[in-house]
This record gives C-alpha cells, structure tokens and sequence, in this order.
C-alpha cells in the first residue's frame, strides 16, 4: 500500500514539473533569452579591480549575500570604466511586438573632481581627446571631426556658448574626461545596435522625432552629443535641436512646489544626524586632518570623497603631503576611502528604511514622468489603426541628458529602492511597445467590445531598463502584475496611472498639485 503511494506521489510530482518545465519553454519562445553583447576593445590605465578583459553584469540590484557590500568594489562599480564586456537587454521584447518609442535619461560621463583637498595636488587628467591615450573608442576619431560641425545646428540658449569637446589639457573643476566621452560612445553604440533591427527611427528621420535636451552645464551637454553620436553615427546636423533644461530636476514650468523642498530639508537633517553619529567615520577625518593639516572642519567642506574618487577611477596615487608644523605628512590611504564609503552605503539603507527621501522623490520626479507619460500617449495615438500620421512624426527617440541628483530621485520614485546609486554614464530606458493584433479566436474570447476593439489594433506596454538590465517588474507599477504567456509585458495603463494619481498615496495625496501646495497638518 505504502509503495503504491508513493507511485502516485511520484507520478503526480513529475506532472507538475512537467507543467512548469512546458511553461518555462513558452516563455523562452516569446522572449529572447541572448542580450545585446559589446566588447570593449581596450583596458583601463590602474590595473586594479575591475580592471581586466572579460564579462561583467554589473548588476543594478546587490545580489543575495551574507556580508555587507565591499565599499571599495562598490567604488570600482561607480567609476564604470570602460574596459569590459557589457549586456543589455534593451530591445528585447515577445515575438513581433513593435518598437514605438524610447526614452533615455543619461548621467554625464566620468567626470573632473567638483571639490579640492586643501594643501594636495589636484589629479594630473588631460581633458582633451586623443585617439591614442587609453581609454579610446572606434568613433573617437569621427566624433571629434563631427562636432566641428555643431555650428550647422540648432541650439537653445545658453547651450550654443558650452564647448561641444573637451578641450582643457589639465582638467578645470567638473570637467568632462575622455573616459566620460568613451563612456556614452559606447552607451550610444550599444542602443544602436540594441534597436537596429526593430527600425525606431527611418534613414530620412525628421527634426521631430528626435528630442535632446541637457542642463547648462558642459558635462552633461558633451554626453548628450557622445550618445548621440554613437547612436546616430554622422546624424544630420540641421536636424537637431538641442534643448536647455534650466532644472537639474527636468521640471520645465512644474518646478514650483514648496512641499517638496520641505522634504528635502528633512532629508538632509536625517542624513546629517546619521553622519555626525558614525564614530569610526569621525575618527578617520581627524586621522585625515592630522596628516594634511587642516582643520577637520575645512576637510570636510571639501568633500575629500569627490576627489578620492576620481583618483581611484583614474588609477592616480591618493594625495600625499610633507611634514610641516600645522601636520604630521603622509599620504591618505585607501582604507580611509573605504570608511567613507561605507557610511555612505549604510545612509543609503538608513535612507530607504526612513522613507523620507521617497516624499521628496516623488515630488522631484514627477514632472519629468509625467512629460515621458504624455510623449508615450501621443506616439500610442499616432499609432492607432486608420489614424493619420502626424506630420513629421512623433518624437520616437528622446535623450535627457542629466546628473545623480535628477537620476537618483527617478529611481525612488519608481519604487527602484534597492538599485545602486548611479554611476558615472547610467543610463535609464523607457521603451514604448505595441502588441500583434489579435487574431479572431482571440477577440471570440472576450467579452467587452471595447475590449476587443483594443485587441484587435494591438495593446500596449511598457519596459524600464537600469543600465541595461530590464527592471520592469521591480518597479512600484508593475510589481504586483500577473505576468504571463499572453501578457509578458507591463501594461501602459499601469504607468499612466501610476504617474497621473497612484503614486501620490505615499505622500497622502491624490495629485502633484495637491501634494505640493497642501498646508501641513
């Protein structure tokens, strides 16, 4: 009897597994399992960690572990130097699903320090370009040579008066390297080569469909052009608008909201009370000042991490000083760098623990959503079965170009709480999708004729990408989606209503307005 039981345990378990190996395969069948692979074709000058050929995820979530982060590869991750293979999945969607939109959000590249270490040498970078000096790129050369054309197109001010190179041989403070040129070359290349085949944009694109905008700054206004460029090798320059974001929050004329500074200020005090209560971090910045000699509150002004950083990225020695009267001499040390780092890992778990940054996120993001949102609905409109196309097209191509600040609080919003900060060159894709109109079996099944209606032009969805790795399904809107064979994707409607009213709930409200200007208590 016992036996026999077991036999129909047995012969019920194999059906089971079965049944889910069978779905796995459908799902293997809809989605392609290979992502766009690019070789970097070079390596970095400091030979450190991170520093050799060969493959690298670099996820954008810490995977399951035992111990905390190393706060030295973390700084390794940030820097993004481009001298290893890289994956994306961008691109990548159900057997003839079309591509109808993307929308990019860009930090700036490898960057200059924005801070000094009193009584240290700054970091010896060259910030021209040379094909010859390490890290290069196959289109280094021809990107040159095309923004010596930038004249022919069309700027908005005050962007026409940036430089569109870098072209200081020591480096002034904020600066874009070659390394942050490199950078979005390759992230340009890589969307490229990603969205090639799916024909986002036609050989005789017009001026409308594709969208740039940066803020005022240099750095971010060169990486827009690197991306640009490798997306768009030689792209036509009469065509192209460059458009001025005067906010590094993207908030066009929905900046004002007095609430959200109000978050923001909150934010900085919890972030203030956290560092003040780190002993250990303390105990290295009086370490840090006895050996250069300064007062440790004039150490901490200048924010001795920005300038470590950039000489770990770049492979330089740390800052050493002589002996003198006012300090002991010596070199800072890269366990010192480590200390820092930390506690600015562990304000990152303090930070979502509280939930007081996600208040100010949401406030800060919105609008930029809420633009995206609004693109993605005119290009859906003009994709509708008998619409007449627009002329010249909806914008099927856009790319912001922008910083941590704007980028960080996007993530939040999202509900992307785990991501990693963001690094130099990150990059966050919205990618806009149309489903195969369903076939007369299909459309029997369902009941509503609008239902129907819709199915039968198509239906729509959306992806979110972090730095190439789809997180579609990581995010506030979409985690609790029922993801299946004949809906793998997230729908559009999930977003829009995300953006237009659900996720102002964190914050007790029911829209941006209200949220910004309601009278506290």
């Amino acid at each position: 009897m016992q036996a026999r039981n077991r036999f129909l345990l047995l012969v019920v378990v194999g059906a089971a597994v079965l049944a889910i190996v069978s779905l796995s395969l459908q799902f293997l069948n809809l989605i392609p399992t290979t992502p766009i692979v690019e070789e970097r074709p070079f390596q970095a000058a400091d030979g450190g960690v991170g520093s050799g050929q060969g493959k690298s995820r670099k996820r954008v979530f810490p995977g399951p572990h035992t111990q905390d982060p190393n706060p030295i590869s973390e700084a390794y991750d940030y820097c993004n130097t481009p001298n290893h293979t890289e994956q994306a999945w961008e691109g990548h969607s159900p057997v003839d699903y079309k591509l109808l939109s993307v929308q990019v959000m860009i930090r700036h590249g490898d960057r200059y320090p924005l801070y000094f270490i009193p009584k240290t040498k700054r970091p010896a970078i060259d910030c021209t370009l040379s094909t010859s000096r390490s890290p290069s790129h196959p289109l280094l050369n021809s990107f040159i040579s095309h923004m010596g054309q930038g004249g022919r197109g069309h700027w908005e001010s005050p962007l026409g008066s940036l430089p569109r190179l870098p072209n200081h041989s020591a480096c002034e403070m904020g600066q874009l390297t070659q390394t942050g040129v490199v950078q979005h070359l390759r992230n340009g290349q890589l969307l490229h080569e990603a969205y090639k085949r799916h024909n986002l944009l036609p050989s005789d694109w017009s001026p409308r469909q594709v969208w740039v905008e940066t803020t005022g700054k240099s750095r971010t206004l060169q990486s827009a052009m690197a991306f640009l460029y490798g997306f768009l090798p030689g792209f036509d320059w009469t065509k192209l608008t460059v458009r001025h974001q005067w906010s590094t929050l993207f908030c066009g004329s929905a900046c004002d909201c007095p609430i959200r500074s109000k978050y923001l200020d909150e934010e900085q005090r919890r972030q203030y009370r956290f560092r003040v209560a780190n002993a250990e971090l303390e105990r290295t910045y009086i370490d840090m000042a006895r050996t250069l000699g300064l007062p440790m509150r004039q150490l901490r002004a200048a924010n001795p991490i920005d300038s470590l950083l950039c000489h770990l990225c770049h492979g330089l020695p740390f800052p050493c000083v002589a002996p003198s009267d006012s300090g002991a001499g010596g070199c800072l040390t890269l366990a010192q760098f480590g200390v820092i780092r930390r506690q600015q890992l562990d304000d990152e778990v303090d930070r979502r623990r509280t939930g007081l940054y996600r208040k100010y996120a949401i406030l800060a993001s919105y609008p930029y959503l809420n633009r995206t949102a609004a693109k993605m609905e005119r290009v859906a409109r003009s994709n509708e079965a008998g619409r007449q196309p627009r002329a010249g097209g909806e914008e099927a191509f856009t790319v912001s170009s922008a910083h941590d600040v704007t980028m960080a609080p996007l993530l939040n919003a999202l509900g992307l709480d785990e991501a990693k900060f963001p690094r130099f060159a990150a990059r966050v894709v919205f990618e806009l999708w149309k489903s195969p109109p369903a076939t007369q079996g299909e459309l029997k099944k369902r009941p509503g004729k609008g239902e129907r209606s819709k199915l039968k032009d198509g239906q729509l969805f959306i992806k979110v990408l972090y730095n190439g790795e789809d997180v579609t399904f990581h995010t506030t809107f979409c985690r609790r989606h029922n993801r299946n064979a004949s809906q793998p994707l997230c729908p559009l409607k999930t977003f829009l209503s995300f953006v237009r009213r659900d996720m102002f709930r964190f914050i007790n409200a029911t829209s941006y307005q209200e949220a910004c200007y309601r009278r506290p208590g």
